[in-house]
């Protein structure tokens, strides 16, 4: 089989990809290693965006309850909560529309294949070998677009280390459960080191008393079986009616951004370029637009016949100047919260309450948070002030 460009992975980034360098008449070869696209869901399926497709929405939220550890809590309003907060998915149908949304601009999509390796001819990539359906398959492309997620193979197989550290990624456990205590209209996060261990659990309202109810540690800070086990104990006090319908685990980048997410015939998007904000786990909307952007570059790489590094760089510079800004931003911040104690945190939220911060964002309310908190915050001046 020989195309013009390959992408390995038929998530959000990868379809996306696939659509946009389609539409500008590359050939397209789509592959997806598990048998449906979409499934399972290894995610919250929180996120903001412009007109969803209503089929796409599970539920629509007005906002999110934030918790410190001692049970006090904040709101903030959905426009305002940032990128994960808005509409609850069904990241199945999500999944599966936009690989369809790929496949009618003309993309050949390929599921239950698994690349297995680069092909190389003269130190030139010029394709994948594939397994699909048990059979042996070779494809030929001069351009590849790994969209394969935490630690891609198709970066490390191309020379890019997307190798993370034990503390810059989050292990991560979600329960989908049933419990009439839900509240259908505004996601909830509860922070606490003995909830999740540097990091935070989750509750994402589906309609009809359904959630994805979630956690994630840091890895550094974990063990083999810990982020389940806790999420078991907060199932236990925090919603110990709610019957378990699905359960899912695997591992969330919290990292900066990667060094590179380029190098000769290959492009990298989504979680295996590391474009997951690092202080929310949440990588949806980078993962599409990072995907929109490389389809792009590919179309013109192709045209004027130039896949090497020099010939994809306006890629690298594009998502760096897009959204690659706000993640470093937000490591930065990660870095600082991870360090808090429960004590920190409970006197954060707690010197809140008598603040309006229902119409705040994220910067708003760190600025308001350094004003009443500076010797707790002092860490944060440059990036707040």
């Amino acid at each position: 089989m020989k195309c013009d460009l390959i992408v390995v992975g038929g998530g959000p980034g990868g379809s996306m990809a696939a659509k946009t360098a389609a539409l500008a008449g590359l050939k397209v070869v789509m592959l997806e290693k598990r048998q449906e696209i979409g499934d399972p869901v290894r995610c919250a399926e929180g996120v903001r965006m412009m007109k969803p497709e209503p089929e796409w929405i599970s539920s629509e939220v007005k906002g999110a309850r934030i918790y410190a550890p001692d049970g006090k809590s904040i709101v903030m309003s959905e426009d305002k909560s940032g990128g994960e907060v808005g509409y609850v998915l069904e990241r199945k149908v999500f999944d599966r529309g936009l690989a369809m949304q790929a496949a009618q601009a003309g993309a050949t999509v390929l599921v239950k294949t698994r690349a297995l390796g680069l092909l190389r001819k003269d130190n030139a990539i010029c394709g994948v070998s594939c397994l699909r359906i048990g059979e042996p398959l070779q494809i030929e492309a001069p351009l590849i677009i790994g969209a394969d997620g935490v630690e891609s193979k198709v970066g490390r197989w191309a020379g890019i280390d997307t190798t993370l550290e034990l503390q810059d990624i989050e292990s991560c456990a979600q329960f989908l459960v049933h419990d009439t205590s839900i509240d259908d209209e505004y996601t909830e996060f509860f922070l606490g080191n003995s909830i999740a261990p540097s990091g935070y659990a989750w509750s994402f309202p589906k309609g009809n008393n359904l959630a994805n109810i979630g956690l994630g540690i840091q890895g550094s800070r974990s063990k083999p079986g810990e982020a389940m086990r806790l999420l078991r104990q907060f199932m236990r006090t925090r919603f110990p009616n709610g019957k378990v319908v699905e359960m899912v685990v695997g591992g969330d980048p919290c990292s900066g951004p990667i060094d590179s997410a380029i190098a000769d015939g290959v492009m990298l998007v989504g979680d295996a370029a590391h474009q997951t904000d690092p202080l929310t786990g949440g990588g949806i909307l980078n993962a599409m637009q990072a995907g929109i952007l490389a389809g792009e570059v590919a179309a013109k790489a192709i045209a004027a016949g130039n896949v090497r590094r020099s010939g994809l760089q306006e890629y690298e510079d594009r998502w760096r100047d897009d959204f690659g800004k706000v993640i470093a931003r937000s490591f930065q911040l990660k870095e600082f919260f991870v360090k808090l104690t429960d004590n920190d945190l409970n006197q954060l939220i707690g010197s809140l309450a008598k603040e309006d911060i229902t119409k705040m964002d994220l910067p708003g309310m760190l600025r308001v948070l350094f004003r009443l908190n500076p010797k707790l915050l002092w860490g944060l001046k440059s990036m707040i002030i």
